[in-house]
Formats: structure tokens, sequence, C-alpha cells
């Protein structure tokens, strides 16, 4: 009879330090595998197995696509990838984002509920936002375990909050006391085949991270459409609500939470006025240049036109500006 033996972690803003402070507690015989999922650009080289073999006993390495499981390892999602867990082994897979995220928390989160039921412990670290509430709560419907890295000690406390928020965890505790639970659940013996049954949603969801196309058609028969786009493809957005979790998906699979969509959709603004402020400054500048080349040549009353054009677009530039000023320092677009 296994213990708890399928470990997910999921962590964003300040989850290098949390998961170099966890690991280093672990012991080298841990009869368990540990998965994470780290947000990182998708451009970038993850260094996170390499972080975690200088402080830990355990071996850490970049997941690899139909790797088989092993205990007493640490399996880190590769950039621009989500790492999904199947029985017995791993699988990365290209599908759409989650939550403007590409290693996500929520699907493997989701996976690992959906592949082993009662065996898994989903632990959530310091992190902006809420990745990994949706995939926690998949792990609570399978009796898995849920634990969370208390918010008043992580760095960033956003993901710990929404955890907390919507999810019943079991276990709401600082860094140095979630390795010596790990063991102890590790240890602890587990009735996998009384786990609770799969739900519809967690197949569908879990299919959908695999870009398995009849499972996208039907998250839009079960779905309502929320009159929103998508900020990352612009397509049509279709509301479900799971629990007390409002989330949205559109038709080809990106998902977002309400805050993550809503953080996501202020950038896009901020960008667009950007834009409209470089577009109108360039635009005032020309019409000044156009404005000076037609009094060389004394026609007045063009250079007056373009005089007035120049100024009532440094009028709306200048309108626009205040408003990314006053951004800057209320932080009414994040």
């Amino acid at each position: 009879m296994p213990g708890h033996d399928i470990i997910v972690i999921g962590a964003s803003a300040g989850g290098v330090d949390a998961l170099s402070k966890l690991v280093r507690k672990l012991p080298s015989e841990l009869p368990a595998a540990i998965f994470i999922v780290l947000h990182v650009s998708a451009n970038s080289r993850s260094l996170m197995a390499d972080i975690l073999n200088r402080v830990g006993p355990l071996k850490a390495v970049p997941a690899k696509d139909g790797e088989v499981i092993e205990h007493g390892h640490i399996y880190v999602a590769p950039p621009n990838s989500h790492l999904l867990i199947k029985r017995g082994y791993m699988q990365l897979s290209q599908g759409p984002k989650e939550n403007c995220h590409r290693p996500a928390v929520d699907p493997l989160f989701r996976t690992a509920a959906r592949a082993y039921g009662r065996r898994v412990v989903g632990v959530i670290l310091s992190g902006t936002l809420d990745d990994g509430t949706a995939g926690l709560m998949a792990v609570k419907s399978r009796g898995g375990v849920a634990i969370v890295q208390n918010p008043e000690e992580a760095m960033f406390s956003g993901m710990p909050k929404s955890a907390i928020n919507h999810v019943s965890v079991d276990h709401i505790l600082p860094i140095a006391e979630i390795a010596p639970r790990l063991v102890q659940l590790a240890d602890e013996l587990v009735q996998d085949e009384d786990a609770e049954p799969v739900s519809e949603e967690i197949k569908l969801e879990s299919d959908i991270a695999e870009l398995d196309l009849a499972a996208m058609e039907r998250e839009i028969e079960i779905g309502t459409p929320a009159n929103l786009g998508c900020p990352t493809c612009g397509g049509t957005l279709w509301e479900h609500n799971a629990g007390h979790l409002l989330r949205f998906r559109c038709r080809i699979g990106h998902a977002w939470s309400a805050d993550s969509l809503i953080a996501q959709q202020s950038e896009a603004i901020e960008e667009a006025l950007w834009t409209a402020f470089r577009a109108l400054e360039e635009s005032s500048a020309l019409s000044r240049r156009l404005a000076k080349r037609a009094q060389e040549r004394k026609q007045g009353l063009i250079a007056a036109r373009f005089e007035d054009e120049a100024l009532q677009m440094k009028g709306q530039a200048e309108v626009i500006r205040k408003v990314l000023v006053n951004k800057d320092k209320h932080g009414y677009i994040e």
C-alpha cells in the first residue's frame, strides 16, 4: 500500500527562495516523487534544478516527456511546457496557457489528482495572483492533501491567500514545517483504490491541456458565453464556476481565473495607452515640422492649420500621460 508519494508544488514570485528552503529540509531517502512548477519566461533557461541540487540531498532534474516517475527525485517543469502527470510517467505539453503561464500550476495539480487520487499532496508557495487554486481544488476533490505556505511568511502572498480563500486546505504552515509534514505524509499509507471518482471537469480540463480537440469542443458546450474576449487570442471567453472560483476559457483552451483575467486586461490597457501616447507625440511632432515648412514658404493658413493640429494632439497626449502617471502612483493598472 503506497503513501502520499506524489507531491506537486506550485510557486511564482518569491518561489526560488521558498523552494530552496523547503528542499533543504527533505531527507535523501524520501519515499515520494516531487514535481515543481515555477513560473518562468518561455524564452528563459530554468536553473531551478541546479539550485535545488546545490541546497538539498534529493536529485533534481528538468522533467522530460515520457520519463518514468521515481521516488527520491524532484522533477522541475521546463520553460514553455506544461508538466502533466500520467500513471507512472510524465508528459510535457505545448497546450494552451493557463492564467497566462506555460508551465502553469493548475495543469500539474489537476493531472496528478486524476492519475493518483489520494496519493497526491498539493503545495502552494509564494506567488502573485491565483494560479494553483483551481488545481488544488482538484487535488482535494480526489481525496488528496492540500498544504499552503503561511501567507504572512510568503514573500508574495497572492497565491497562498487565493488557495486559502477558495479551498478547504488541510495545513497552513511556514516553510520550516512543510518539509517534516511532507515526510510524515509520504510514510502514511493510503487506500488508493478508494479515491473519490474523477469528475468530468477534471477529465475535460486535463485533456484540454494536451490539446485534445474533442475536449475543447465539449468545453464550449458546457460553458456560458461571458461576452469577453480572451486577452491571449481575442476569442470569446466561456464562463465556468468551480465552487466559489470563477474561471474562463476560450475556444482553443486559454484559461483564466477572474483575478488573472483582470490583471491581463489591465496590462493590455496600459500597452494600448503607451501606443496611443507614442502615436500622438509622433503626430504632433510631424505637424510642427509641416507647420514650419509652410511658414518658410509663406503659406500662413496652412501653417496655422498644422500648428492647431499639433496643439490638439499634444493636448490629447498630455491627457494620456496623466493617466499613465496616476497608474504608476496609485496602481490603477497593474
